[in-house]
């Protein structure tokens, strides 16, 4: 057809473009935004980079089949798309399912436990122990904010 007659199809720029983009959002985040905590908690840049490289693949691979004698790219857009696929995968996965697993501690209370005795200050800088609360109160409310660290 056209190619036997000396035409050569075009590189597929869409193609390559979405999977370095999708390369950068898997191995972006360690190293950058795991720094913060508006982007470590939720890895929304990251999310983001996924989805444009996503939407530059397809984009690419919608060209690739739709004009295969100007542009190349059905295999190799296949591949990288796979490849983009499973990336997008191993990283939810290690951000949402696997980082998510905190090992229980044996000495922890349970439920129901009594609180240890501690002194913290209060407010004004004065030293309040949770004795004192119990013997003044009725109830005492303790939140243990474990956070990332």
């Amino acid at each position: 057809m056209l190619q036997s007659s000396g035409m050569r199809r075009s590189w597929n720029s869409l193609i390559w473009a979405g999977f370095a983009v999708t390369l950068a959002a898997a191995f972006s985040y360690i190293p950058i935004f795991v720094r913060f905590p508006a982007t470590r908690d939720i890895p929304w840049p990251n999310l983001l980079l996924f989805l444009t490289g996503g939407c530059l693949l397809a984009a690419g691979l919608k060209r690739a089949y739709s004009e295969p004698e100007r542009y190349a790219g059905k295999v190799s857009g296949a591949i990288l798309g796979a490849l983009a696929l499973a990336l997008f995968g191993l990283f939810c996965w290690g951000n949402f399912v696997f980082a998510r697993h905190v090992p229980s501690s044996a000495r922890a209370p349970k439920p129901g436990d009594a609180a240890p005795d501690f002194t913290l200050p209060d407010a004004s800088g004065k030293p309040v122990s949770l004795a004192e609360l119990r013997g003044s109160n009725r109830a005492v409310l303790l939140i243990f904010y474990r956070g990332y660290w």
